[in-house]
């Protein structure tokens, strides 16, 4: 069962191409750290700029670098059903151990296109999968209703990723699904909130920076430790809000880059980040104690 904190890992470039020897170094560093696994090519991975070549090589050099220590949950989602049936299948010859398949987007399915959509790729794959709701990327929501109904038709659907901001969804899934049906909080700042409620984690952006400090909290209040969960949130929690205050990953890849882990280097068009949030963040880091 994918629980406790997966980071959803940066995708580095240098000169406009993979950066292989960051990749690793960045995973290993994850292990270092604690987490139970990693999400390579989510939305944090910059999915939508790489190429199919280059989609399939990230899911395979991170399940090199993972060497069965973390689980590698690899974003092999799409908005056309084909394209997301197609990484799926070569995620699993690569090894990975699930599947994280984001809601489509732009092109708005209904509920029923969407039951069909996920089916369709679940029943092509042995792989578990997660199902990934973020409307505020793209303009759909997974009901509470079409993520039962895929619960009972495919028994690899096991969990969601859960970023609309509401817990509310939370005990909604939970009362639908179940304890088992695996419920992740796709916010760093709504991480105790959501697990208050139901939630068996995150798959944590913060976590790229400070996969350690993550990695406890979850794991604290998992344990009942809500006391100790609090302290951890309450320090990094102006962190957790400055790594969104352009959107993701720019801000966490100009974190990196501040550590000297990656080059500050994105894909079109997404861009680096304004002089004056650089300053915003930077000050942030070294409140926390990052820098």
């Amino acid at each position: 069962m994918f629980t406790g904190t997966y980071t959803a890992i940066v995708t580095p470039f240098r000169g406009g191409t993979l950066d292989e020897a960051a990749l690793a170094k960045l995973i290993k560093a994850q292990i270092k750290g604690g987490v139970e696994g990693i999400v390579p090519v989510g939305t944090t991975g910059e999915s939508p700029t790489v190429n199919f070549e280059e989609h399939v090589k990230i899911i395979e050099l991170s399940v090199k670098a993972a060497a069965g220590k973390i689980k590698v949950l690899a974003g092999t989602g799409g908005n056309a059903t084909d394209e997301a049936i197609w990484l799926t299948k070569q995620a699993e010859k690569a090894g990975a151990d699930g599947s994280l398949q984001v809601a489509p987007y732009y092109n708005k399915p209904t509920q029923e296109g969407l039951f069909q959509h996920f089916r369709a790729i679940a029943r092509a794959t042995k792989l578990p999968v997660v199902l990934y709701s973020i409307p505020g990327r793209c303009g759909i929501e997974i009901a509470i209703e079409t993520t039962q109904r895929l619960a009972r038709a495919c028994k690899n659907i096991i969990g969601i990723k859960e970023a609309g901001g509401n817990a509310d969804r939370v005990s909604q899934l939970r009362a639908a699904l179940g304890e088992n049906f695996v419920i992740l909080s796709g916010d760093d700042s709504l991480t105790l909130p959501f697990m208050s409620v139901g939630a068996h984690g995150v798959i944590s952006v913060a976590s790229n920076i400070i996969p350690k400090e993550v990695s406890q909290m979850v794991r604290a209040f998992a344990k009942g430790d809500s006391k100790g969960a609090l302290k951890i949130h309450e320090r990094f929690y102006p962190l957790f809000k400055d790594l969104f205050i352009e959107p993701n990953p720019t801000p966490v890849k100009a974190a990196l880059a501040m550590m000297g882990q990656i080059e500050d280097e994105l894909r079109l068009p997404m861009i680096p980040m304004s002089e004056k949030n650089r300053a915003v963040l930077k000050a942030t880091l070294k409140k926390c104690g990052v820098l």
